[in-house]
């Protein structure tokens, strides 16, 4: 099953060399996910003063700068996964160095059918 592992927290609760070491971890974890197979895709985001909300509200679009809610922690990145139930995802979630600092949310991906195939699978059926 995929899950989504959802990456909050405080953008000023970081130095920059623990942003750095988190990164470096984070990357570390993917390998190792990769190794495992459950690996599926992972990044951080941009800061939260990048963010552009969209609203559609009787037909018209509203466009706000900044994020959507107003809260302490902002969604910094994800991991896209594939674990045999939520008890495994929950450990991988607890090896995201950044959850020693925010908040993971872990999120089961709705499969719907008629959506079209990911990038990296159409990158790999061309190479075989």
């Amino acid at each position: 099953m995929k899950y989504m592992l959802l990456v909050y927290s405080d953008e000023t609760a970081w130095t920059e060399h623990e942003q750095e070491q988190c990164y470096a971890e984070s990357i570390q974890l993917t390998h190792q996910l990769q190794a495992n197979g459950q690996f599926i895709g992972a990044s951080p985001l941009q800061p939260v003063a990048t963010a552009t909300s969209v609203r559609v509200r009787q037909g018209k679009q509203l466009i706000t700068d900044g994020p959507f809610a107003e809260t302490h922690e902002q969604l910094g990145g994800y991991f896209l996964i594939d674990a045999r139930d939520l008890n495994e995802a929950i450990n991988i979630a607890g090896r995201i160095p950044a959850a020693h600092k925010g908040t993971i949310e872990i999120r089961p991906v709705m499969e719907l059918s008629g959506l079209p195939e990911s990038l990296e699978k159409n990158t790999a059926d061309l190479s075989t």
